[in-house]
């Protein structure tokens, strides 16, 4: 079985890419994140304008929320390095290219509508907010497979929609019905992008369904969201987890079988050998993730059992 290039993918798939961006184009609704802030409540801050130094009391909103909105607008932040990667792979002309700059131009009104709720609420301290940009961003992103256009294509897929349940969540986690209509128009983007992405793959499982297969494994055995270089992530997303904002379940169920779903993955035909192979690391990963959240669920239970007054 002939195997593509990476320049032969990129070629074969550009149709695709063309049709679904005029699907994608279609479907966007246009929006401003000026109309989702609530600037009257907005004060000045200390400083060289000599306003009110933030303090904890500031924030209406929970603890977690407060940690789930951080995580969510630093993973925004980077949008450089992510324009960088995909542009590198993808290119800058044809559709592809006019891609690109779509997508980055559509995820830049993420981070600054999230950005501007958070200061003008004061629902975080904008000092440690932005520090942690700087922390963030200097470390930039790079995908574990930013050469390979199956691999980003397959990891995209999962992420984007990843990223939609997070916001959604997240929303409804803040109890401010500002902060959630906000989150689900970020979420409503996130989720065509997935769309856009998944679309792709699905394509690609038609023109090199082995070298798919193969892509689709590898993403899952390592997959992580572009936050994890997030300084303190692993304990913020423990809290995340234990919060029901995003966790091991709905990382299964939500995410991963959906898409896997949508690809009729297991249906697939034309596979070598290692296709075949790549397939039936998937269907051991389901069942480790099947595993894993049923574990965290239990221990989440034991918890709350702990934690909740006699």
């Amino acid at each position: 079985m002939t195997v593509l290039s990476q320049t032969a993918l990129l070629h074969e798939l550009e149709p695709v890419v063309e049709k679904n961006l005029d699907r994608h184009l279609s479907l966007a609704k246009e929006w401003f994140p000026h109309e989702y802030v609530p600037w009257s409540e907005g004060r000045t801050f200390d400083g060289p304008l000599g306003g009110e130094p933030w303090t904890e009391a500031d924030s209406t909103l929970p603890e977690v929320a407060r940690t789930a909105l951080i995580v969510n607008l630093l993973t925004e932040d980077n949008l450089p390095s992510y324009h960088h990667e995909i542009a590198s792979l993808f290119g800058r002309d044809g559709a592809w290219g006019t891609w690109v700059h779509r997508w980055t131009a559509e995820e830049g009104r993420h981070g600054t509508a999230i950005r501007d709720y958070l200061t003008v609420t004061r629902a975080v301290d904008p000092v440690a907010l932005e520090r942690a940009r700087m922390v963030h961003m200097s470390a930039g992103y790079r995908n574990t497979h930013d050469d390979e256009v199956l691999h980003s294509l397959a990891y995209v897929s999962f992420q984007e929609l990843a990223t939609r349940i997070s916001h959604r969540n997240t929303g409804r986690a803040t109890a401010d019905p500002i902060c959630e209509a906000l989150l689900a128009r970020v979420a409503a983007d996130e989720n065509l992008h997935m769309v856009f992405y998944r679309n792709l793959l699905g394509a690609a499982f038609e023109l090199a369904p082995s070298q798919a297969m193969r892509a689709v494994a590898d993403v899952l055995a390592d997959f992580q969201m572009p936050g994890v270089g997030i300084e303190g992530f692993a304990r913020k997303s423990v809290a995340i987890a234990l919060a029901g904002i995003y966790d091991l379940r709905q990382h299964r169920d939500e995410v991963v079988v959906p898409v896997l779903r949508q690809w009729n993955l297991f249906e697939a035909t034309g596979l070598d050998a290692d296709g075949e192979a790549a397939r039936d690391q998937i269907a051991a990963h389901l069942a480790t993730l099947e595993t894993q959240a049923s574990r965290f669920e239990e221990r989440r239970a034991a918890r709350a059992a702990r934690l909740t007054p006699a």
